[in-house]
């Protein structure tokens, strides 16, 4: 696959799992720089070196050596942190720079974000990542909106990615992303919830039985272990995602009463610090059910 001169110059804001896991799946790298802040703590740089080095990223001690002369920004930091890292970069940026926000935010953060960018002269994009980026990695479903979609799409076409458009204004893809959320990550806590009462009470298999009459479409016992599963490892950054969830029910003028009980619920399974174990509903409602 032939890479356009234009992208060799990227760079990744925050390099995390999902940075590391587009960046490590493109076929033909181009120039790539990554900033993440972290490489300024001596407790973590280490471990980001080290997805540098197995990606073949040059790592930066400065955002502003990561962004000077990028065509192509991925960010990709945590929710709390999108439009900070948007201000941050502004003034290093490149004109006409596409600036591809990776993060899983309240539409009304990215506009805010998508005023910030444009008043630097760079081009913002609304992206959301609309699955785990393991283990398609670099060709995880895309969904991108706003007025430079479709160049952005072109241009992550070109590193074998997987764009779809899906609104011709920001804040379109990231209303699909977090309002689905209510539902991935809201059933997560609802089965928590039941079958972690359901274990305690001696009644799980009654219940599951249950469930499974009522909805045959869904392996119930499958889905609450899979769902213990990405709450005890993921929690902590789902907990952050919902509650840019909250603030985008409540810009639209509604209640958010399911999905803060949703952010309580995913932030304490993770604080528990659990190793999930072997996949075994059962086992992982005991390892919970241990702590209390």
């Amino acid at each position: 696959m032939h890479i356009d001169e234009n992208l060799d110059g990227i760079a990744f804001i925050g390099f995390g799992e999902a940075a590391h896991a587009f960046s490590s799946g493109w076929e033909h790298r181009p120039n790539v720089r990554a900033y993440d802040i972290k490489l300024t703590d001596e407790t973590s740089r280490q471990a980001i070196l080290d997805r540098c080095k197995d990606a073949q990223v040059t790592p930066v001690k400065r955002l502003a050596e990561a962004v000077d002369g990028a065509k192509l920004i991925f960010s990709l930091v945590t929710a709390d942190q999108a439009l900070a890292a948007s201000e941050a970069a502004a003034p290093y940026l490149s004109r006409g720079a596409l600036w591809l926000d990776c993060n899983s935010c309240a539409p009304q953060t990215k506009e805010r974000a998508a005023n910030v960018i444009e008043a630097a002269g760079g081009k913002y994009v609304d992206v959301a990542v609309m699955a785990p980026v393991h283990p398609k990695r670099h060709q995880v479903p895309l969904l991108l909106s706003g007025p430079h979609a479709s160049e952005a799409a072109w241009r992550t076409e070109q590193l074998g990615m997987r764009p779809q458009l899906t609104g011709k204004k920001v804040g379109d893809a990231s209303s699909v992303k977090m309002l689905r959320s209510v539902i991935i990550k809201g059933l997560e806590a609802l089965t928590a919830e039941c079958l972690l009462a359901a274990r305690r009470a001696g009644v799980e298999e009654a219940v599951l039985g249950s469930l499974q009459a009522s909805d045959p479409g869904i392996d119930w016992r499958a889905r609450g272990a899979y769902n213990l599963e990405r709450m005890i490892v993921h929690g902590a950054r789902r907990a952050a995602e919902v509650e840019e969830v909250c603030v985008t029910l409540r810009e639209f003028g509604l209640p958010d009463w399911m999905s803060s009980g949703t952010v309580q619920w995913q932030r304490w399974v993770a604080s528990l610090g659990l190793d999930p174990g072997q996949d075994d509903l059962a086992v992982r409602c005991d390892r919970v059910l241990k702590t209390l």
